[in-house]
């Protein structure tokens, strides 16, 4: 794999989180748990899929084959996608989806932080962008952590089951492969490692407000960056996709 390959599969990584894990928000409209709520959850939906958008369009340039993002998005089959395990993730309950996109969130406000720094200027810019509507979002999401968490006695079991379930996804989010490493010695990606004490610390002080316990098991997921997933993922890029694959010329 040449730099370019390298350069462009990073983006994708990046953008393909942002499309799982907005599609996966979307599935709420309609069913928050209150009118407010139900469009605080699509509008954090609508700005992820829009830096998925960005970021793909960005991808679809580096990449130079003529596909456009609509291309990257809707004609791509599971094992061409490298979004992390967490963010495909099923909304079991709505203690689920906010431990879920939590999680991510505060990986991502490290990362964005960082990301603005990249020699990539169109990346910097990016994340510059989506580095404000991400500390909204862990504004929100670590607000709801604690109100679930210092609820109820059902809140908080519900929560803490939701916590013990999707810890087991959060070293994926830090995974790297060898191309990724090139890239961060050229100054184009984030060292994960570099982030992962602020992330844990940022997690450490909202899991201390919500009263959570660290799980006993300690196994961990991997496989998103070699396009491995969980039964999840084909089943959400199937309802995604299945309007552009039948009517791939349709315009609006």
């Amino acid at each position: 794999m040449n730099q370019n390959e390298a350069h462009f599969n990073y983006i994708l990584r990046l953008a393909d989180t942002n499309l799982v894990l907005g599609h996966r928000l979307s599935e709420w409209s309609g069913h928050g748990p209150y009118l407010e709520e139900d469009i605080a959850m699509t509008n954090i939906a609508l700005d992820m899929i829009g830096q998925a958008n960005s970021l793909l369009q960005h991808a679809a340039k580096l990449e130079g084959k003529g596909r456009t993002e609509d291309d990257l998005a809707y004609m791509r089959n599971e094992r061409e996608f490298y979004n992390t395990l967490l963010s495909e993730q099923k909304n079991i309950d709505f203690a689920f989806t906010i431990v879920r996109q939590f999680l991510s969130d505060a990986f991502d406000f490290h990362l964005y932080k960082k990301l603005e720094s990249s020699k990539d200027e169109t990346l910097a810019a990016l994340a510059v962008k989506g580095g404000k509507e991400v500390a909204y979002h862990l504004r929100h999401t670590a607000a709801w952590m604690e109100r679930l968490g210092d609820g109820t006695e059902e809140s908080h079991a519900r929560l803490q089951t939701a916590w013990n379930e999707l810890w087991a996804y959060t070293a994926d989010l830090f995974a790297m492969n060898a191309s990724d490493r090139e890239l961060v010695k050229t100054g184009i990606a984030v060292d994960n490692e570099t982030i992962k004490s602020a992330w844990l610390k940022t997690v450490e002080e909202v899991m201390k407000k919500a009263h959570l316990a660290m799980p006993a098991n300690t196994w961990q997921h991997s496989g998103s960056r070699e396009g491995k997933h969980t039964e999840h993922l084909g089943f959400l890029l199937a309802e995604m996709q299945y309007l552009h694959r039948t009517y791939p010329q349709a315009q609006w």
